[in-house]
């Protein structure tokens, strides 16, 4: 057997940051675009591109192009696999959950297959904060690095842990909205609902465990929420507050109890709410400062902002 080091490819920014997490960081050989956390892998090699920008596109232009090439059964990313070969991973770590969201596995299969027929894939599938945390004793598992695994997660629980026992009595749990994206609004899924609830909001707006979906304006206005947290998947909060001003919000917005009430938050989706990885917790946190911050304090700056009622504009018709 050999006993050179281990090389990972690591195809989700997700896993990304738990192989990090694991104290991994020299044998990620290979990342993606998207991969910026922690910030020391940023110049590590680069193996996938998109064809959106969140940059120049508006929410509805790129909610348009991903149905489109998704409908089409294309992909909106493409794999280096030159790059990839180059590289001789032993183990890739991708998904097969969300084609928006990661290159496609039969593509990361079939690259791999064609240049060594020993070099594992692995498809990571979480939908709840407990798979989170059984992948990270997976990828820990697989590395050798079990123990490391173990007590990440027995810290991140005990974090979860301090949050929900002071959430547990409180006397009013906010009406709180997530929204997954501007236009068309979406309705939260997989581990988000599971972050309203452990932060002591109401969480009944959205399906915990399974995908998100698009939602109505009926649907908002009906649910009424107290609070809302705009988290548009892949976006961090400046993303959010310069795609606000252009996004047909949905009709009835500026009637909604929150946006009266000036508790509408632009948050980091990346960093705490898309990436089922360790920092799902602090997302957690940050949520439960906007929610009660008469028992957390509220949220530092960089965490979340509370968004100007001239930002939003609801649709007219």
């Amino acid at each position: 057997m050999s006993n050179a080091p281990m090389r990972i490819v690591s195809l989700l920014p997700s896993t990304t940051e738990i192989v990090c997490a694991l104290g991994l960081e020299d044998a990620l050989v290979g990342i993606t675009h998207e991969c910026d956390f922690p910030p020391s892998v940023v110049d590590k090699p680069r193996l996938t591109s998109s064809r959106i920008s969140h940059e120049t596109m508006t929410s509805r232009e790129i909610d348009h192009a991903v149905r489109t090439n998704l409908d089409g059964h294309g992909s909106i990313y493409d794999l280096d696999e030159n790059r990839l070969r180059e590289l001789k991973p032993d183990l890739i770590l991708t998904q097969e959950l969300c084609e928006v969201c990661a290159v496609s596995y039969k593509t990361v299969e079939r690259a791999a297959r064609m240049f060594a027929a020993d070099v594992q894939v692995v498809s990571l599938e979480p939908n709840t904060i407990g798979d989170i945390f059984e992948n990270i004793r997976l990828v820990g598992k697989l590395t050798g690095r079990k123990s490391e695994a173990d007590r990440l997660v027995g810290e991140l629980n005990r974090r979860l842990d301090r949050v929900k026992e002071s959430t547990a009595q409180v006397d009013h749990r906010p009406r709180t909205l997530m929204l997954e994206w501007l236009e068309p609004a979406f309705a939260p899924g997989h581990w988000v609902p599971e972050q309203v609830e452990l932060a002591g909001g109401d969480h009944g707006f959205g399906r915990a465990g399974q995908r998100s979906v698009t939602t109505t304006a009926k649907e908002i206005t009906a649910y009424a929420p107290e609070v809302i947290v705009l988290i548009p998947c892949g976006y961090y909060k400046e993303d959010v507050l310069r795609q606000l001003p252009g996004a047909n919000l949905p009709k009835g917005w500026n009637d909604l109890p929150a946006v009266k009430a000036g508790e509408v938050w632009a948050t980091d989706a990346t960093s705490y709410f898309s990436r089922p990885g360790p920092r799902v917790v602090e997302g957690v946190e940050i949520l439960a400062r906007i929610l009660h911050p008469e028992i957390f304090g509220p949220p530092e700056s960089s965490h979340a902002v509370r968004v100007a009622s001239d930002l939003m504009e609801s649709m007219k018709s």
